[in-house]
């Protein structure tokens, strides 16, 4: 695993434990994603990035994987309660961790990660404290 995470990301305000675990599910969902993966070919990468809008700061963060990634059959659905594409998952983890970030002012969604895995990303608004 690698990690980025600039020194000037902006401050952000919510509940530590539910944006904890946002990010320990989307880190859990790559590392499954991977489990078949041939070890040599395992890559996951957690990065931050600042954007800065009209609306003032956000932060952004990236869950990245060179795991089995999703078609876009299955894109529009990850974040449907109960969907799943594992064999043994319950389908609640991604629509838990949107409302999470909705609850917080953020927006998460997935893109495929090219040539192959996937990208989960989120936004957190900036704050003043």
């Amino acid at each position: 695993m690698r990690t980025g995470l600039p020194e000037d990301l902006p401050r952000v305000s919510g509940d530590r434990v539910q944006l904890q675990q946002v990010l320990l599910n989307l880190v859990l969902n790559a590392a499954e994603a991977m489990r078949e993966v041939p070890p040599a070919r395992r890559r996951m990468a957690v990065r931050a990035t600042v954007y800065e809008g009209d609306d003032g700061l956000w932060a952004i963060v990236a869950v990245e994987d060179a795991g089995v990634g999703f078609g876009n059959a299955e894109a529009s659905r990850l974040f449907e309660a109960f969907y799943t594409t594992k064999s043994s998952g319950v389908g609640m983890g991604p629509s838990i961790c949107r409302s999470i970030i909705d609850a917080h002012g953020g927006r998460l969604w997935a893109d495929a990660n090219e040539p192959r895995g996937a990208v989960f990303q989120f936004t957190l608004p900036g704050s003043e404290s």
